[in-house]
């Protein structure tokens, strides 16, 4: 598989991509590779950004977002998304760590930027934007010796008009360890101001996580795309499809939901490709990049070759 985007000096991981009707923006995790180990990345993150006509050829930019001295985020900044307002304002909304409470990868809250030209990007308040409510969602103070899984904020405005919808991998409160994986819901009138609601998806289903979910049309169905890593998936789900995939799907009914896991299927065109955005091409069709988690072997940590992609029943079919 061919790459579109590798740095000399810095690993590049987890991506998204937002369009402006000219150029795509794809911001990026990225982080220093003279950390020599690729487990230390996670806490040196910060966010890259790079600029295509095609999703091919790539001219990378000063960087978007880095920790803020002294803030709430001042460790490391992780995975989001970038959406634009009625009011034409693009607003990034990131997963970030602090070093403040001392527990480094398992602190996680989601902020926010803003810029008028997705270059220049000003940090909205001074305090994460929605936490986790304990009624639904797992958290710190229930499981002090783990992660709340409370990141990657994805979102979209709401399909009948009524505001915005933000998807968080979340991990539902009480549920067996693997099986408690949740696609985590606020919802927001301003795209400012968000209320935690309850999860709009269920748990039971092997999957331990659902990672940088993201919701699109595609063939005129809603579809879910999210990447469970198989160190994250339970043993009967690991068995069910014959394989070690990390990118699935779901089909479903509404972009709101509720989304049904036990119909997600595997993305086979390509197992280990992880964090992989669905994108909507200038002539019409999709195209999934991503990077190839090949941990430890740190020659995944860059950006692939778009693959071109169409819908099948529940999934998507590599058209290469």
């Amino acid at each position: 598989m061919d790459i579109v985007l590798a740095l000399p000096d810095d690993w590049v991981w987890d991506s998204w991509v937002a369009d402006d009707g000219e150029r795509y923006h794809l911001f990026f995790l990225k982080a220093p590779r003279a950390l020599r180990d690729p487990r230390l990345r996670h806490t040196a993150a910060r966010i890259g950004h790079a600029t295509s006509a095609d999703l091919t050829h790539w001219h990378v930019h000063d960087d978007a977002l880095g920790p803020a001295a002294g803030g709430w985020d001042d460790l490391a900044l992780w995975t989001g998304s970038v959406a634009r307002g009625d009011d034409g304002v693009w607003r990034l909304y990131y997963s970030g760590l602090s070093t403040s409470r001392g527990l480094g990868v398992n602190d996680q809250r989601i902020g926010m930027a803003e810029s008028d030209d997705l270059f220049r990007w000003r940090r909205i308040g001074d305090a994460p934007l929605v936490a986790p409510d304990p009624r639904w969602y797992a958290t710190l103070a229930q499981h002090p010796e783990a992660s709340a899984t409370w990141r990657d904020p994805f979102v979209f405005r709401d399909p009948a008009g009524d505001g915005w919808h933000m998807l968080i991998t979340a991990r539902a409160s009480g549920a067996p360890r693997l099986r408690d994986g949740v696609l985590g819901h606020a919802w927001s009138g301003d795209m400012r101001v968000w209320e935690p609601r309850p999860p709009i998806s269920e748990p039971g289903p092997g999957f331990g996580e659902l990672e940088v979910s993201q919701v699109r049309i595609v063939g005129g169905r809603p579809l879910l795309v999210f990447t469970c890593h198989p160190n994250q998936q339970s043993a009967e789900q690991l068995s069910a499809f014959g394989g070690r995939f990390c990118t699935w799907t779901v089909a479903g009914e509404s972009l709101a939901g509720p989304w049904d896991l036990q119909s997600a299927r595997p993305f086979r065109g390509e197992p280990m490709l992880t964090a992989a955005p669905l994108v909507h091409r200038r002539d019409g069709t999709w195209a999934l990049l991503g990077f190839r988690n090949l941990e430890p072997d740190t020659s995944g940590l860059e950006i692939v070759d778009p693959i071109p992609v169409a819908p099948g029943d529940g999934e998507l079919i590599d058209l290469r």
